[in-house]
């Protein structure tokens, strides 16, 4: 399946150690293949999980000490026996991309967080685990981070969300109803109406959330010595920007997705080398 992707943020960046960009590139195929099982192309339902069980299947096979003749695991397999990666964190990854094919509302934010704790903050754990830096308080730091990442994907992506053959709303539903939101709206203006009062109030709410977490990991990248640390400092940077995107456009996320340009990312590296 060949899909090509905007990406928020350069995976494997020049930014990384060169011994590490290997490894962090096959984690990257690896979670951006099981990915596209879920999302892309017009397979139905069944079809997608069965996809994503024969990469479960894979990963017995390396706990077990089996074979594999799965491309995706050839690359992958020798950096998580060299770096000792857990592979709970990839089962979790599988298990959030399940999720997005049979769970299209979630209630609360609480629910929601969950999701995230599967679908983004196994990433940062695994980068953590292969730079000998995963402990707690870095762990923790670094979940806040993914959280925000993907809080922000969803916001910038409400109206490419909703506008799908089977349409997705990450929005809280108790939020939505706080606001006066209603899903018919949010299923109605994504296609070329311009966001309500409400609905504006309801992301400024959300991206006041996405940012306070982000800031709450933010330490992390400073913490972390070397190109790592600058690393992070530009994902969060980076992060942080598309939040100040999302209020540019006034909130208005169906006529004018949020993304970084070309011009974006010097302002946003001098940022991050600033200590």
């Amino acid at each position: 399946m060949a899909v090509d992707h905007y990406e928020n943020f350069p995976v494997a960046s020049i930014l990384l150690p060169a011994t590490l960009r290997p490894a962090v590139g096959a984690i990257y195929v690896f979670a951006r293949t099981a990915d596209d099982f879920a999302d892309e192309g017009d397979l139905p339902a069944t079809e997608r999980l069965r996809l994503l069980d024969s990469y479960r299947n894979e990963l017995e096979r390396i706990e077990q000490h089996a074979a594999t003749n799965h491309p995706v695991f050839q690359r992958l397999r020798p950096h998580i026996e060299k770096h000792q990666l857990p592979l709970a964190l990839f089962r979790d990854l599988l298990d959030a991309f399940a999720q997005d094919v049979v769970k299209t509302r979630y209630a609360s934010f609480d629910e929601l967080m969950d999701y995230c704790r599967r679908s983004a903050d196994p990433v940062g754990r695994l980068l953590l685990h292969l730079f000998g830096a995963a402990t707690p308080d870095n762990l923790r730091r670094s979940d806040a981070i993914c959280s925000a990442l993907q809080l922000i994907n969803h916001w910038q992506d409400v109206g490419i969300d909703a506008g799908k053959p089977v349409p997705r709303i990450y929005l809280p539903q108790d939020d939505m109803a706080r606001f006066n939101v209603s899903e018919e709206g949010i299923l109605r203006r994504s296609f070329n109406q311009s966001a309500s009062t409400d609905f504006r109030a309801l992301l400024c709410f959300q991206v006041d959330r996405a940012r306070a977490l982000m800031k709450s990991g933010a330490r992390l990248g400073h913490d972390l010595p070397g190109r790592i640390g600058l690393e992070i400092r530009t994902i969060v940077a980076g992060g942080l920007a598309l939040l100040d995107k999302i209020e540019a456009a006034d909130y208005d996320v169906f006529n004018r997705r949020p993304v970084l340009g070309a011009f974006d990312w010097p302002r946003i590296l001098i940022g991050a080398l600033r200590p």
